[in-house]
């Protein structure tokens, strides 16, 4: 069975300006509810949260629904982590967690190579339905992806958020579902890593 899993308030519930918001922890029975958060799109660009789980030189052959199937399998066999936002029934949010190991295409960025991974985990990917995206969802999926990862003994959690274009521009939707560093920083993250101008790499230690 999943943790039980708070968000602010001291309860699985948080609330927002459309009423209650709830989080779980993903397991095979709530396939259908990220599938249905996802849509067609696989969240973005037939992604369905298997980029960072890509094999060397694999990712177009995998994009679309071969990562779908892929991804289902992975979450079938509960190898695959995250948390779910719900609004009543309807899944509104979803925030990907593991260990770093899980995600090998860390080990090949030259942004995010590190010697020292282990016991870390790993918070890299959010998405949001459209009509709850600026009301604070990705803070309350974070603090609930971090205390998931504690309670399965993750000792230091890390991350890779984006940050503003060298040229002050905005960047675009499809390159912030790492989350923005403010959300990171507001939970302690600091930044311990910055081979990109635009892609540091912070860490948060957590208490036994």
């Amino acid at each position: 069975m999943a943790p039980r899993l708070q968000a602010g308030s001291g309860s699985p519930y948080a609330r927002g300006e459309r009423g209650e918001i709830k989080f779980e922890e993903l397991r095979p029975q709530l396939w259908s509810s990220l599938e249905g958060l996802f849509g067609p799109n696989g969240a973005c660009a037939g992604c369905w949260c298997m980029w960072w789980r890509a094999e060397p030189g694999m990712w177009k052959q995998l994009q679309g629904a071969k990562a779908k199937r892929s991804f289902k399998r992975l979450v079938e066999a509960g190898r695959a982590r995250g948390i779910l936002a719900f609004s009543g029934d309807r899944p509104v949010g979803w925030c990907a967690f593991g260990p770093r190991i899980d995600f090998p295409r860390l080990a090949r960025s030259k942004a995010f190579q590190r010697s020292d991974v282990g016991g870390v985990w790993s918070i890299n990917c959010f998405f949001i339905t459209r009509d709850f995206r600026r009301q604070r969802l990705a803070r309350r999926l974070l603090e609930a992806a971090i205390q998931a990862c504690q309670q399965r003994g993750a000792r230091i959690v890390e991350a890779y958020p984006v940050t503003t274009r060298n040229d002050g521009g905005k960047v675009s939707s499809g390159s912030a579902y790492p989350g923005p560093l403010r959300i990171f920083e507001e939970q302690g993250f600091k930044v311990v890593q910055r081979n990109s101008p635009t892609r540091p790499l912070v860490r948060l230690s957590l208490r036994a």
